[in-house]
């Protein structure tokens, strides 16, 4: 047995005295349909498993137009939602016998746009994305070409193609409810910058839907859009400025965790105190709010649901691809959850 060596096609001919040619085409499985005997290609299995053999898999993709692959971007691998769902994808795509390029556009859509390029330069097999493109004509070229993608969290509305998302309004909606029924009504609203992301332009209208149902009044000084550089400074602004016009609300409903989190800070720093000065409700639970004193009421997202709806998804597609010429479409719905916990006063 060769040693120290990754063995290859080369050595397992040369100890049987056949071609490379021969030990290629047994091994892919295609002895039978070039006339290769039956003793023959048992003796090349053989061999190969007792020297160890593992196929070159870029190599078997170039040669079968596969790489066994999949390309993951998410929009800020920084975010604690989106590494845990990258885990959660790797780990899928891993129990499916492939591997997975994880990659992280920083919300740029200059460097999404870039990595897009580079996954299908590396001939990826298929690709799992949330976008931060304000419009469709990436995924439409992806879509033209039959090229199998799905995308996760954020969507595009008036674009049919394979999605997997929570009902982001509902979710909003739940939160917003909730804090209405503990007797509030001045309540504010903080959604993350880009403000045009399916998952903040839903979860503000599930915050007004709750507003509207019980009779409250809109008011657009208490809709803000936190820019996702500042979120600490801008938040501190926001707070000292209410207190100042003698505008507090009493509670805030937060879209995304990581306002969430400079939120926190921020409400610390000023000296306020959560819940008795102010309520706050985040959609998304991250480890932080269970800890927090006190913990923090959140929107639970199916983290594991989500990918492993996703690799689902887009393994069919790739299975399909080559003898189709239309691609399946899939839109994924999955509900979220509101764990209570005491970040939120109980008024009158």
């Amino acid at each position: 047995m060769i040693k120290n060596k990754k063995v290859s096609l080369a050595d397992i001919a040369m100890a049987l005295g056949v071609s490379k040619t021969l030990v290629s085409m047994v091994l892919n499985g295609k002895g039978d349909e070039n006339g290769i005997s039956k003793k023959t290609q048992e003796r090349v299995m053989e061999l190969a498993e007792s020297m160890n053999y593992k196929p070159n898999q870029f190599a078997r993709g170039l040669r079968m137009g596969r790489s066994n692959t999949i390309g993951l971007i998410v929009s800020d691998i920084s975010n604690p939602f989106y590494s845990r769902l990258a885990r959660s994808v790797e780990d899928a795509v891993s129990e499916s016998g492939y591997n997975l390029m994880i990659c992280s556009s920083d919300e740029s859509e200059e460097k999404e746009m870039k990595l897009l390029e580079m996954l299908i330069n590396k001939q990826v097999d298929g690709i799992i994305l949330s976008s931060t493109l304000d419009s469709t004509e990436h995924i439409e070229g992806l879509q033209n070409e039959n090229f199998p993608f799905v995308l996760i969290d954020r969507i595009y509305n008036d674009f049919e193609t394979n999605t997997v998302v929570v009902d982001n309004k509902l979710g909003a909606y739940e939160a917003v409810d909730f804090i209405i029924n503990n007797g509030h009504k001045k309540i504010a609203a903080f959604v993350i910058s880009p403000a045009h992301i399916s998952t903040q332009v839903d979860r503000l209208e599930g915050y007004k839907d709750a507003l509207k149902k019980h009779s409250i009044p809109l008011n657009q000084y208490y809709q803000k859009v936190i820019p996702r550089e500042e979120i600490y400074q801008t938040v501190c602004q926001i707070l000292t400025e209410w207190k100042t016009d003698h505008m507090m609300p009493t509670a805030i409903f937060v879209a995304n965790n990581q306002i969430a989190i400079g939120s926190l800070e921020a409400i610390r720093d000023l000296g306020l105190s959560i819940p008795k000065d102010i309520s706050i409700v985040s959609f998304d639970d991250i480890d932080l709010f269970k800890l927090y004193s006190p913990p923090i009421t959140s929107v639970i997202q199916p983290i594991n649901s989500i990918a492993r709806n996703a690799v689902e998804i887009l393994l069919d597609n790739i299975k399909i691809k080559d003898n189709s010429d239309s691609l399946i479409k899939v839109h994924k719905c999955l509900q979220t959850n509101i764990v209570v916990r005491n970040s939120v006063l109980k008024l009158g």
